[in-house]
C-alpha cells in the first residue's frame, strides 16, 4: 500500500498488526487529531495535563527534526524524564527519527550516578533527552563523571536556547500547535528512516530493573512492540472504548508497554498518575479509575496489598470500580491471599473476582507471555509445598498443613509458544511435570545489546530431539495443568521483589564493598518467604582479621545502607559468616540455593546476624508537641513501626538509611510527616546520610519556617 493511501484510509486490524508503532501514531495524529491520547495527573488528583493524538504526533515530528540535526538513525539516546507527557513525546520523537530510545529513571538529588554511568557505557548513548530542570540539577554532578561530562543534552522544554554542544538544547519548543495540514506525513526527505525502516528495527533498549553491576539492555524491535500490543489487545479484550489508568513508571517495561504504547496501538485514552502519588496514597489510583471510568489497569502483587491494607474505610467512600473490565497482576509472585483481600475490600464498590487478571511476562518477551481470557478471573491450584520444592505435583486439600496455593497465569496467545523443558537435559516435559519455561514467537526480543554470548545462551535454546526452533530460556520453573500455566519457582538465581528483577550479583557486589570487614567474592543474596511476602537476605563471610573485634550491628547497618542507597531495597536479614565457611562448588562458585536452605535450617556458621523484624511491638506512644525531643521520639516510633526495627536498635547518631529506608518507605514517611505536622519534608533529605538527630533538627527548622 502506498503512503498516500495509507495516510488517507483508516487502518484495519491487519494493517495495524504489520506497522510500526510510529506509523500508527502518525495515522492517529492525522485521522484522530483532536481525540485525547493521554491525561497526566500531575499530583495524582485534580491537576490535569492533556495531549491529543494530533499534538503528540506533531511534537514527535518536531523533536525528530531536532534529533536528526545532531544524531543519525541507530544512535542511542538515554531518556531521563520525570513522570509525565514529556517522556511520551520524546519516546515517539526517537521512534520517528529512528534513534534508539534508552528509558531510565532520572538522577535524584544526593544519589549515586553509577547506574546512569553504566547505562551510558553499555548502550553507547551519545545524547541525553531530558527536561531543563533535570539537566540543570544534574549538570554539576555529571561534571564529576568522565563518561557523562561530555555527553550532549537535548531539553524537550527549554527555558532558554543554547546551541553549543556538548550541552546543546533544543532551540525551540517542540510544543508548537500543528501549523500544517492534519494529513502532514512524517516523511519529508528520502533519508528519513521512518519511510524505509522495517518493523524489525530496534526501537528501544529496555534495561532490566535489577541490572546495576552488569547491565543488560534488551533489544526491543518495532515488531516486538506491535506483536505484544496485539497480544494484550486480544487477551484483555481492549477496544477504542477502553480507558487505561496506570501509576506504573514509564521507564519500566510494564508501565512503558501497557501504559504508553498499548493505548496508542489500540487508540484509546491513557490516564497516567506519577508513581509517587500512588505510593503516598493508593486511593488516588482507584479514584482516577472512578473519575475517568477506567476499564484497564494493573500492577505487581504488592500494589494490590497496598490498596487492600492502605486505603481506609473513609477514603473508600465515593469509589466506583464497576467500569473496570481487567485489573492485571504480574511481575512478581502472585498470591491467592492478596486477591482475596483485594476483592473483599472493594466488592461493595463495584469490583468482582472475575475482573482480576493474573499474567506472566518479562522484559525479554517485550512484556507479556501468558494470560487468560478477560473476564474469566483467576484459577487456583492447591499443592503440597514440600513436594513442590522437589518439583513434584501433589494436590492436597485447602486445610492441609503443607498446603500451598498457586495462581494460574493463563496460556499463550497469537503465535507465542510456551514449552516446559528439563533445564539440565533440555528434554520436553509433559503436563504436570515441573521444568524450565521456554518461550518462542514474535514477542521474544532480539537479545541483549552488544552481548552475543549472553544472547546466545538465553535466546538460542533448542529442545532435545527437535532442533531448529530457537527458544528463550526464562529461568523460571513451572508446569501446565489442564492447559493453564503455573509458576512454581525459579531455576536461575534472579530475585523478584515488588515487581523488580534483582540480580544477586549486584547485591553481593554492594555487600562486599560496604565494609572492610567483609571478604570479597564470599557472599550470597537470595529471597525468602516471610509471611507470604518475598524478602531479601544476605549472608557474607568476614575477614579472619576482623573476627576478634567484630561489630555485628555496625557492619550490618553499613551493608543495609549501601544496598538501600544503590538499589532502594531493604534487606530483611543479614548473617555474617566465619571465614571460608560459605557454601561453594568445587570450582569456587557460590551456591546460592544451598546457602538459602542452610540459612532457613540455621546451619550456616554464623558469627552474628541482624534481622529487622525481631522484637516488633505495636502501641508505641504518640508524641504530642513539636520540639526536638518529641520529634525524635515520633521518628523512632515511625522507624520501629514502619521499618520494624527494635527500639533498642535505633541509634539517633546513625542515618535512617541504615535501617533499610527505601524510596517507597521515604514517600510514606513524607506523607505521614505531612499529615502530622502540616508541612512537606523533601524525601531527598532522608538520603543525605544525616544522622537521625540531624534529620530531626532539619525537620524542626522546616516546621518553624512554615
Amino acid at each position: 500500500m502506498s503512503k498516500k493511501s495509507y495516510y488517507a484510509e483508516p487502518l484495519t486490524e491487519a494493517e495495524t498488526f504489520n506497522r510500526t508503532i510510529a506509523e500508527i501514531l502518525a495515522f492517529r495524529g492525522s485521522r484522530m487529531l483532536s481525540e485525547t491520547a493521554f491525561i497526566f495527573l500531575q499530583d495524582g488528583d485534580e491537576s490535569e495535563e492533556h495531549i491529543t493524538y494530533g499534538e503528540l504526533h506533531q511534537a514527535a515530528i518536531d523533536l525528530s527534526d531536532y534529533l536528526l540535526e545532531i544524531a543519525k538513525p541507530g544512535d542511542r539516546a538515554l531518556m531521563l524524564f520525570p513522570p509525565g507527557l514529556e517522556f511520551i513525546k520524546a519516546l515517539f520523537g526517537c521512534f520517528y527519527a529512528g534513534v534508539i530510545a534508552v528509558p531510565a529513571y532520572p538522577p535524584r538529588k544526593n544519589r549515586s550516578l553509577e547506574r546512569i554511568r553504566l547505562l551510558v557505557n553499555d548502550s553507547g548513548a551519545s545524547l541525553i533527552l531530558s527536561t531543563d530542570d533535570i539537566r540543570q540539577s544534574a549538570e554539576r554532578a555529571f561534571s564529576d563523571v568522565p563518561e557523562l561530562k561530555q555527553i550532549t543534552w537535548l531539553s524537550t522544554n527549554p527555558k532558554s536556547p543554547i546551541a553549543q554542544s556538548p550541552n546543546r538544547q533544543i532551540a525551540q519548543s517542540p510544543n508548537r500547535q500543528i501549523a500544517q495540514s492534519p494529513n502532514r506525513q512524517i516523511v519529508k526527505s528520502p533519508n528519513r528512516p521512518i519511510a524505509q525502516s522495517p518493523n524489525r528495527q530496534i526501537a528501544l533498549l529496555q534495561y532490566t530493573s535489577g541490572s546495576t553491576g552488569t547491565p543488560k539492555g534488551v533489544m526491543v524491535t518495532h515488531r516486538n512492540i506491535i506483536r505484544n500490543a496485539e497480544y494484550i489487545r486480544q487477551s484483555f479484550a481492549l477496544s477504542r472504548k477502553s480507558v487505561s489508568v496506570t501509576w506504573l513508571p514509564s521507564f519500566h517495561d510494564m508501565g512503558l508497554i501497557d501504559g504508553v504504547l498499548v493505548p496508542v496501538y489500540t487508540g484509546f485514552p491513557g490516564v497516567i498518575l506519577p508513581p509517587v502519588s500512588f505510593l503516598q496514597k493508593p486511593v488516588r489510583w482507584l479514584k482516577a479509575i472512578t473519575k475517568y471510568r477506567g476499564t484497564h489497569g494493573g500492577g505487581p502483587n504488592f500494589a494490590f496489598d497496598l490498596c487492600a491494607e492502605g486505603i481506609t474505610e473513609e477514603e473508600k467512600k465515593g469509589l466506583d470500580l464497576s467500569s473496570m473490565e481487567t485489573l492485571y497482576c504480574g511481575a512478581e509472585p502472585i498470591r491467592k491471599s492478596t486477591f482475596e483481600r483485594f476483592v473483599s475490600s472493594f466488592r461493595e464498590y463495584g469490583f468482582s473476582h472475575e475482573k482480576l487478571y493474573p499474567c506472566y511476562g518479562m522484559a525479554e518477551t517485550t512484556l507479556i507471555i501468558t494470560g487468560p481470557h478477560a473476564g474469566r478471573g483467576p484459577v487456583y491450584l492447591c499443592l503440597s509445598a514440600g513436594e513442590l520444592e522437589k518439583n513434584r505435583i501433589v494436590p492436597v486439600g485447602d486445610q492441609h498443613p503443607d498446603a500451598r496455593h498457586l495462581v494460574g497465569v493463563g496460556y499463550p496467545w497469537i503465535d507465542t509458544r510456551v514449552k516446559i523443558v528439563d533445564p539440565e537435559t533440555c528434554r520436553l516435559l509433559n503436563d504436570n511435570e515441573v521444568g524450565e519455561i521456554w518461550v518462542s514467537g514474535s514477542i521474544v526480543t532480539s537479545g541483549y545489546w552488544e552481548k552475543p554470548d549472553e544472547t546466545k545462551e538465553a535466546f538460542s535454546a533448542e529442545i532435545a530431539g527437535d532442533p531448529g526452533e530457537k527458544y528463550l530460556r526464562t529461568g523460571d520453573l513451572g508446569f501446565f495443568h489442564d492447559g493453564e500455566l503455573y509458576i512454581s519457582g525459579r531455576y536461575k538465581d534472579l530475585i523478584i521483589i515488588n515487581g523488580r528483577n534483582i540480580y544477586p550479583q549486584d547485591i553481593e557486589y554492594l555487600t562486599e564493598n560496604s565494609h572492610p570487614a567483609i571478604r570479597k567474592n564470599a557472599s550470597a543474596a537470595f529471597p525468602v518467604d516471610v509471611g507470604g511476602e518475598e524478602k531479601l537476605v544476605v549472608v557474607a563471610e568476614v575477614e579472619r582479621t576482623a573476627i576478634r573485634d567484630l561489630d555485628v550491628d555496625g557492619v550490618c547497618d553499613r551493608i543495609r545502607e549501601n544496598i538501600v542507597m544503590e538499589t532502594e531495597l531493604s534487606v530483611y536479614a543479614i548473617q555474617l559468616l566465619r571465614t571460608a565457611s560459605i557454601l561453594k562448588t568445587s570450582s569456587g562458585k557460590i551456591q546460592r540455593k544451598a546457602c538459602r536452605e542452610a540459612f532457613l535450617q540455621r546451619k550456616l556458621d554464623s558469627l552474628g546476624e541482624s534481622v529487622l523484624e525481631m522484637q516488633f511491638h505495636e502501641d508505641q506512644p504518640e508524641p504530642t508537641s513539636v520540639d526536638i525531643v518529641n520529634l525524635e521520639a515520633w521518628l523512632m516510633t515511625w522507624i520501629h513501626e514502619k521499618l520494624k526495627i527494635p527500639l533498642n536498635r535505633i541509634d539517633l547518631a546513625r542515618p535512617i538509611t541504615a535501617y533499610g529506608l527505601t524510596s517507597m518507605k521515604a514517600v510514606a514517611l513524607q506523607q505521614d510527616f505531612l499529615e502530622r505536622y502540616g508541612v512537606s519534608f523533601p524525601p531527598y533529605l532522608f538520603f543525605e546520610k544525616s544522622s537521625l538527630r540531624e534529620l530531626c533538627e532539619k525537620a524542626i527548622k522546616i516546621i518553624k519556617e512554615n
